[in-house]
């Protein structure tokens, strides 16, 4: 595919981050296209480290000749061809790696619409693993320069200005996601709110919509929000404390999100909640663009079918089996087009990961970001783009609070589901276990030592139900 142009850099060459965007691959050759290749080389004495060599080469240059200039076939070069501009600004792949079969791509901006991410990806990611000599394929990181983030207002609140509206100076925040996920109407949702906001000492923040509850004939939407939006407003009165609900919006009509959205607003909301990898990047954007004020949480509904790789090549070392995007880029594409929180993972879902959560995490929340020194990363610059909250679930109960803060700080939202409401005391009691989970490490008190002091607490009653480590991890 790269017979038009050369598409591979010369040795040594760097791109100006400031004029390029810069994306992290790794490929694995298909071992039939490498013995057809060999056999054509029979004669000519290659050997098979000096051929798997070349056809690395060529597939780096063919993943740059495909998303930016090239075709598969030399092309009329003659007058008004645009053969001048498409090789001047091609993309090129440096910093090949050919043990680990890794490689950079640098693309020029003039190649891109710069405010466009759904046209971005068309390009960088859109016709790349298509190719028959290549049998896998994992994108790893992107790094976008200052002139494109510039076109995006990224958050509108972001860390610090949520922890403004809910009067939170400091400490992580907690929500309930119901469970069920299915079955409550919208009347026993909006008790279950009441309880979870106003049991213990009132300190619960939140409550949250599962991802495929919608608008259902047992459970509307409008009921929904303007009922538990209701039991908020009431349960600030009493215990003194703000409180949020992530009401889901997302749909496929975005006018209906849209009006979803001034809806939550109409009835006092703060946050809305929309699946950002079903409904779309174009989602986002536009969402994140027209919404009425609302912080956006951003629930990653089907992101394992993209980002899940359980090959022993995801990060880096090791074979690849299949094609796939990183969560890590995820993050940076929704980080950018401006969501407020999103859901990360957790550190205790895979202790041999080398702690891609907690990299996620510094993704969404430090300005001047550094690559990681096991994971294949990129790094990123974030200009004026505001740090986003990370949202850790999955299993999670009171036992694993302070190994989850330990790792991931306290910008964070702690969603406990059957961690609250399959406390065997039951859900008052799962509230002021976690309560007392929070309290206790923003004070200092180890957990073993406050379970050994107070045995009969709602807390050392969650341990000792669910132990000290993850029970059910997704």
């Amino acid at each position: 595919m790269a017979v038009q142009f050369d598409y591979i850099a010369k040795k040594g060459w760097k791109p100006d981050l400031n004029k390029y965007l810069v994306t992290l691959l790794k490929v694995e050759l298909d071992e039939k296209a490498v013995k057809e290749a060999r056999y054509s080389h029979s004669k000519k004495n290659y050997s098979l480290i000096k051929l798997k060599k070349e056809l690395f080469q060529e597939a780096a240059a063919t993943v740059a000749a495909e998303s930016s200039t090239g075709t598969w076939t030399k092309v009329y070069d003659g007058k008004e061809s645009g053969i001048p501009l498409a090789h001047k600004i091609r993309a090129l792949v440096f910093d090949l790696d050919y043990k680990k079969q890794m490689f950079k791509v640098a693309y020029p901006l003039e190649l891109f619409e710069l405010n466009n991410i759904s046209g971005l990806l068309a390009g960088i990611v859109g016709n790349i693993a298509g190719m028959k000599m290549v049998s896998a394929m994992r994108v790893y990181d992107v790094y976008f320069p200052k002139k494109m983030i510039e076109q995006f207002p990224g958050p509108r609140y972001g860390i610090s200005g949520l922890r403004r509206l809910l009067k939170k100076p400091k400490g992580c925040l907690v929500a309930t996601v119901p469970k069920p996920k299915i079955g409550r109407t919208d009347g026993e949702q909006a008790s279950l709110a009441e309880v979870l906001f106003t049991s213990g000492k009132g300190t619960y923040e939140g409550i949250k919509d599962d991802e495929n509850l919608l608008s259902l004939p047992f459970n509307n939407f409008y009921k929904r929000c303007k009922m538990v939006l209701s039991e908020a407003k009431k349960a600030e009165k009493k215990t003194g404390n703000k409180k949020f609900y992530l009401c889901n919006t997302t749909h496929s009509d975005l006018n209906e999100m849209l009006k979803r959205a001034k809806y939550i607003k109409q009835n006092g909301g703060i946050f809305m909640m929309m699946d950002v990898v079903t409904t779309g990047f174009a989602a986002v954007d536009t969402i994140r663009r027209n919404n009425p004020g609302l912080a956006i949480h951003a629930h990653r509904a089907m992101h394992g079918f993209l980002t899940r790789d359980n090959s022993p090549g995801v990060h880096g070392m090791g074979k690849l089996y299949g094609f796939s995007v990183s969560m890590i880029v995820l993050a940076k594409l929704f980080r950018l087009l401006g969501v407020d929180s999103l859901h990360g993972g957790s550190p205790l879902a895979k202790m041999e990961d080398y702690g891609e959560a907690k990299y996620i995490q510094q993704v969404l929340q430090e300005k001047s970001l550094k690559p990681h020194d096991k994971i294949p990363t990129l790094g990123q610059d974030w200009q004026h783009i505001k740090p986003v909250w990370m949202t850790a679930s999955g299993g999670i109960h009171p036992g694993d609070f302070e190994t989850v803060l330990d790792s991931l700080g306290e910008d964070i939202i702690l969603q406990c589901g059957g961690g609250l409401l399959g406390h065997p005391d039951g859900v008052e009691a799962g509230v002021i276990a976690i309560e007392e989970a929070r309290t206790i490490y923003e004070q200092g008190v180890p957990l073993r030592q406050f379970v050994k002091d107070n045995p009969e607490s709602p807390l050392a009653r969650a341990v000792e139900h669910w132990g000290y480590g993850p029970k059910i991890v997704y």
